[in-house]
């Protein structure tokens, strides 16, 4: 689902607000040009009232008379109809008005008015009072064509209406790529400084917005996060899996310098080269669980504890020589928890190995647990001398041991890391604490839902 500050929101906010501006905008725009296109010019103005007055001067001087000698000279310098009209809407010259004449008295229109543009080819008319004797006459005639207003309307009115939006859709595109290539930036400027310096994380505002841009930074500030760890925790397996290589070797050469027949040669390489793959194998698998995403949740599935823990038990006691009565569980047999099988059945192989290892004589390892709201919190319990409480926390750590002797059979301090790395993949939780006598580790899994 969207979140309520998604920079969707925003967007579709600030397309709103640009649209209605465009069309507020291009409106007032658009209006106040065809408004200024549909007036006369001064230069027409001008030239209409002087003939105005030339008309005026004309009846004046010589009556009808002086008006027909006005209006043939007129006739032959301008097109379309020209009259002189008295108050009472007569003509003033010895030639009655006609009928298309008459036609424009009524529809004529003053210097001033606006011109409309569905006239077409048609000319309007105008009607200018007299200058001086406005009460004695007035001059009606057709505007000259060559003063018509607005004739680049017919351009001008298309580009507008394709145009504001045009350039309103260009700043808005540029303010968004501005914005995004501001924040864009800051995020690359941060990776590519955590090429060098991988402490460099994104802060500032830019990691506290409440949209993508900000998920995006704390997301890479997790990831950096998560690289740093893995760093750390390759370089440390590759320190501590180098120095536990140093004692079987040294032993092979020891073995070399010292006088010993080829059959103890033969065994002491064939143990030691086992210890090796096997520290090998674990480290690469503690490795694998810090880079793999996928290793802990792929296919996960309802998993019968019991039966599992029966399958772990068989090759436990074909490994130690344990009967598997000496492998307790008190479980019900309907105990599930959700998981991966392989996974799963390494965790509790590392944890009954562990368990045997240090278990005394005719000691046994229990398993137990009880159903808590959607997981089983499950105890694998042994009977050994449990860990110092110091050392509760540490054990899970790769390459801790109890035993500082490091014999070849008290492994690599790998089993319980692992076993825990594994755990927390699936969801669940892994601890232990001391018993009396004994050590507890506890496992909690996630459970199926209960029908």
């Amino acid at each position: 689902m969207l979140k309520r500050y998604s920079l969707l929101w925003r967007l579709a906010l600030l397309l709103v607000v640009t649209v209605v501006t465009t069309m507020v905008v291009g409106t007032r725009v658009t209006n106040a040009l065809r408004n200024d296109a549909q007036l006369l010019s001064d230069q027409a103005v001008a030239v209409m009232r002087g003939y105005a007055a030339a008309a005026e001067q004309a009846w004046l001087a010589e009556g009808r008379a002086g008006v027909d000698q006005w209006l043939a000279g007129m006739r032959s310098r301008e097109s379309g109809d020209i009259a002189v009209i008295s108050n009472t809407d007569q003509s003033l010259s010895s030639t009655p008005l006609t009928v298309q004449e008459r036609s424009g008295l009524r529809f004529q229109r003053g210097v001033h008015s606006r011109m409309s543009f569905r006239y077409g080819k048609k000319m309007p008319y105008l009607g200018l009072p007299f200058p001086t004797v406005p009460e004695q006459g007035s001059l009606l005639m057709q505007l000259p064509p060559r003063f018509r207003p607005g004739t680049y309307w017919p351009w001008v009115e298309p580009l507008l209406l394709v145009g504001v939006p045009t350039i309103s859709a260009l700043m808005l595109g540029g303010l968004l790529f501005w914005r995004a290539r501001v924040l864009l930036k800051a995020l690359q400027a941060q990776v590519l400084v955590f090429k060098d310096d991988t402490d460099a994380r994104v802060v500032g505002p830019l990691a506290t917005r409440s949209d993508e841009f900000g998920e995006l930074a704390r997301s890479f500030n997790h990831m950096a996060e998560q690289v740093c760890g893995i760093l750390e925790t390759q370089k440390q397996l590759l320190n501590d899996m180098s120095h536990e290589l140093r004692t079987p070797l040294s032993r092979l050469s020891v073995a070399l310098e010292n006088a010993i027949n080829e059959q103890q040669l033969r065994q002491r390489l064939e143990q030691e080269l086992r210890h090796m793959r096997t520290l090998v194998d674990d480290t690469l698998a503690l490795g694998w669980q810090d880079t793999d995403t996928n290793t802990g949740n792929a296919g996960l599935q309802s998993l019968s504890v019991p039966v599992l823990w029966d399958m772990v038990v068989e090759n436990a006691a074909f490994e130690s020589g344990w009967s598997k009565q000496r492998f307790p569980c008190t479980l019900p047999d309907d105990t599930e928890v959700y998981g991966n099988l392989n996974t799963l059945a390494q965790v509790f192989e590392n944890l009954v190995r562990n368990a045997i290892r240090y278990s005394p004589e005719q000691g046994t390892v229990l398993l137990q647990g009880q159903r808590e709201g959607s997981a089983w919190h499950l105890q694998v319990v042994d009977q050994g001398p449990g860990v110092p409480e110091d050392k509760l926390h540490s054990i899970f750590a790769p390459f801790v041991r109890l035993n500082t002797a490091r014999t070849t059979d008290s492994g690599f301090g790998l089993g319980l890391s692992i076993a825990r790395r594994t755990v927390e993949r699936l969801g669940g939780e892994l601890w232990a604490h001391n018993r009396d006598p004994g050590l507890c580790v506890h496992l909690r899994l996630p459970a199926p839902a209960r029908v």
